[in-house]
Formats: C-alpha cells, structure tokens, sequence
C-alpha cells in the first residue's frame, strides 16, 4: 500500500529534496514496519501500519539520501 504512494509521488514529481528543493529520483530498500505480532494456538497476526524505505534525491550536484520512515513529510500536496 505505502509502495504505491512513494512509486506516485516519485513518478510524479511530488516527493522534493529537502537539500536542493529539486524532486526526489529514486527509491530504494523498502521495507513495511511491524507494530505487533500475536501468536498463540494456530493463530498468527502482524499489524503493519508503516514502511521504511531509503531515499536518494539523484539529482547533480545533490548526494541527499535518507533511510526514513517519515517518507511521506518529503511529499508536496
């Protein structure tokens, strides 16, 4: 779910670099968060509610790159 809005925001533009302002180019090592794991009787359950996922601006002259989980704070609306 997360993996589709950071492909979007990439793809379209959206999702800026902090450093030189331009868009972020690219993505990298991503990975959904687990909250919780409850496991008991057959029973398994995994709350996933996050991701974490590297960011690289990509762009000349900028080496901005971040391994975040606040991902979606580098998104323009």
């Amino acid at each position: 779910m997360s993996i589709q809005v950071i492909k979007d925001a990439i793809a379209n533009k959206k999702m800026t670099c902090p450093q030189c302002k331009k868009p972020v180019q690219k993505y990298d090592k991503y990975a959904e968060t687990i909250d919780a794991v409850r496991d008991g009787l057959g029973y398994t359950d995994i709350d996933s509610r996050g991701s974490r996922v590297t960011l690289t601006c990509g762009n000349a002259g900028c080496d901005w790159t971040e391994r975040t989980e606040f991902w979606s704070q580098y998104i323009d609306d």
